[in-house]
């Protein structure tokens, strides 16, 4: 059964006029990715560019690539050990992004510049810790309507203090959309001729990047160091959460993606696809944890370029990480090889540009770009202790 698009009647009507359209190339080493631009744009000043213009060249992106590229890169928060330089922090938890230690209490999360994806780091990208706790902040604030987080304090823009609560193993992965690149995406998925995924049922005569007909949710699981996807009535039967407990989580997923959909749209963006994690407090209530529409755990895409470049079978404009999933995938095996290549130094000051600009797009706050005078585990260690002492 072929199924029709329905794109959200928000989106931004195309301009016929002006579908002449010239390419722009970012290249690196043999990666390119092809923007698509209307013709007559190169070398003209616009009073309102579109998103996609300020995303490739605004003066904005040129004063933070200058800054990107002067000392950052050799400065990212790679590693951090704040129990061996902050009094009271026992143990430390290192994640793909997050290390978490243990202060009795609370839990103390900083967010690093470490990139991951295909179950694996690739490498560190400049301001990205502090891109993502901010970004996490600014939402954590604005969903409260929603449901209950259990951040406590921000002490430094890449350090949040939070509740303890038991963390559900199961991740809330929403869609919107057909699309993605990794193993558990919906596309490779449904490519693969798979029409009950997560126990959502798909309808057949879909295409790439094509919107669902409503929103689902295909939670997933840890099982070693690879997520897999499960059935509701998995997660119940292999007693991951109480079906109570599921169907809270699920409905609280469910409306915070409709909510941050809403909010992007109204910013000129997409929200895809994202995920999200919840625990249950010692009072039973269910908590959001861990991020909310990070451009590390969310697909943001363009919105008034993205019905015309679907009609020409063009890839969406993204504002994410998928260029570098897809450059890594075009030079090796990200699941297989053991030892990957280095991200090239340009692509790592792009996607660094494209975190900010997706935090200052969406928050409409300037990213403040630290000083790197003082080290930065250093400047964390010292305001983590004096958070942790206030809390006493």
């Amino acid at each position: 059964m072929a199924f029709a698009l329905n794109p959200s009647k928000t989106l931004n009507p195309i301009n016929h006029s002006t579908t002449s359209i010239t390419r722009f190339s970012f290249k690196s080493n043999n990666f390119r990715t092809v923007m698509m631009m209307p013709s007559g744009v190169q070398g003209q000043h616009h009073q309102q560019p579109c998103l996609a213009d300020a995303l490739l060249y605004s003066p904005r992106k040129h004063q933070l690539l200058e800054a990107i590229g002067k000392n950052s890169l050799s400065n990212c928060l790679s590693e951090t050990n704040l129990h061996l330089t902050v009094p009271g922090l026992n143990s430390k938890i290192p994640g793909k992004v997050r290390d978490i230690y243990d202060s009795g209490d609370y839990l103390v999360l900083v967010t690093t510049d470490r990139q991951s994806a295909f179950d694996r780091i690739l490498a560190s990208i400049p301001f990205k810790g502090q891109v993502l706790n901010e970004t996490s902040l600014w939402w954590f604030e604005k969903t409260k309507h929603i449901t209950s987080n259990a951040v406590v304090s921000a002490p430094d823009k890449n350090v949040m203090i939070a509740r303890k609560c038991s963390v559900f193993p199961v991740e809330f992965v929403a869609r919107g959309y057909v699309t993605g690149s990794t193993d558990t995406s919906l596309w490779t998925v449904y490519n693969k001729g798979i029409r009950n995924y997560c126990g959502n049922a798909l309808p057949d005569g879909m295409v790439k990047n094509q919107k669902l007909p409503k929103n689902i949710l295909t939670p997933t699981t840890k099982a070693a160091d690879h997520d897999v996807p499960v059935t509701p009535d998995e997660i119940i039967e292999k007693g991951l959460m109480t079906r109570a407990d599921y169907e809270e989580a699920s409905a609280k997923a469910l409306s915070l993606f409709e909510f941050g959909q809403q909010v992007a749209l109204e910013h000129g963006l997409i929200l895809v696809d994202t995920k999200y994690e919840f625990g249950k407090a010692n009072d039973g209530s269910i908590l959001l944890i861990d991020e909310v529409h990070t451009p590390d755990s969310s697909r943001y895409w363009i919105a008034d370029s993205y019905l015309e470049r679907f009609q020409n079978g063009l890839e969406p404009e993204n504002v994410d990480k998928e260029f570098l999933r897809l450059w890594f995938k075009s030079h090796c095996d990200p699941y297989k090889d053991e030892v990957l290549p280095d991200a090239p130094e340009d692509l790592v000051c792009e996607l660094a540009w494209r975190y900010i600009f997706l935090y200052e797009t969406i928050t409409k706050s300037k990213f403040e770009v630290l000083s790197t005078e003082e080290p930065i585990h250093d400047r964390i260690s010292r305001n983590v202790a004096s958070a942790l002492s206030s809390l006493k």
